[in-house]
């Protein structure tokens, strides 16, 4: 008899450390995570800077329908997916309220949601490029550009401490409630838990940042030992970790196919225009 396994503790700690995981070090794949770094960094320039140059909302329309497909190529996980939508879904109830309270009208709820479209855009570009990109793949395409070799691994040691972050957060947080007992009361709408759980996330961070200070210490001992100083002043370095970079023709073409769809996007606002009224 076969038996069927739910997952129930969707929004755990333990889950979210996972999608924290899959998302710094690129490990759902998608179009983007199979092309050169370079390539991904130049789609994202294009993406990114477009809708700075237009006030048109058609354009900004279809730059953000672009963003969304974008981010569906590139297999972005749910937990930073949800964020954007949550914060998206503020946005539009902050704009209703900002025309409505204070004495707006709708020239103003068209001038706020041009910027917040164009906000979106760009977060989703963000989404869609630097999921992609694994730790290692982002500090060679930095090293590559000749992006100085201390703020490439910078970047690179970033990425990688999220991951532990989270886990000291965990390891701190069960502590924290093996030790102490929840209220016996909920109060009215469970502020009691709420309050509880608030009290503990704030008495976990300095213990978060003292363990995460002995790991940075032990990290920078560890690399002064294989000579991390001297191969970043020495070009050999250089050489060696971008050497496995190939610009090849699905980078073009994805490059190529996002710039046509941006000079499409132009056009169709150009034929249809709707500007801020």
């Amino acid at each position: 008899m076969s038996v069927t396994r739910k997952q129930r503790d969707v929004l755990s700690v333990e889950w979210i450390k996972l999608e924290l995981i899959r998302t710094a070090y690129s490990t759902r794949g998608g179009l983007f995570a199979a092309m050169d770094p370079r390539a991904v960094l130049a789609w994202y320039v294009l993406l990114a800077l477009a809708p700075w140059f237009t006030h048109n909302l058609t354009t900004i329309a279809c730059l953000f329908v672009l963003g969304v497909a974008s981010v569906a190529v590139a297999r972005v996980g749910p937990l930073v997916l949800g964020l954007f939508v949550i914060g998206l879904g503020f946005e539009l109830v902050y704009l209703v309220l900002a025309a409505t309270l204070f004495g707006g009208d709708f020239t103003t709820f068209v001038a706020l949601t041009e910027v917040t479209m164009k906000i979106g855009v760009v977060s989703l570009a963000s989404l869609a490029a630097f999921v992609s990109l694994d730790p290692e793949k982002l500090s060679d395409a930095l090293l590559a550009l000749r992006c100085p070799p201390t703020i490439a691994f910078a970047v690179s040691y970033g990425y990688r401490m999220m991951p532990i972050l989270v886990e000291e957060f965990s390891t701190v947080m069960e502590g924290y409630r093996l030790r102490q007992a929840p209220p016996e009361k909920a109060g009215f709408l469970g502020w009691r838990y709420v309050a509880h759980w608030a009290t503990l996330a704030v008495r976990a961070f300095y213990p978060i940042f003292l363990n995460t200070a002995k790991s940075v210490r032990t990290t920078v001992e560890a690399l002064e030992a294989r000579g991390f100083t001297f191969a970043t002043i020495d070009g050999r370095g250089r050489r060696i970790r971008i050497a496995g970079l190939r610009f090849g023709w699905l980078d073009l073409v994805v490059v190529l196919a996002t710039a046509v769809l941006i000079a499409a996007s132009f056009a169709v606002g150009a034929e249809w225009p709707v500007y801020r009224v």
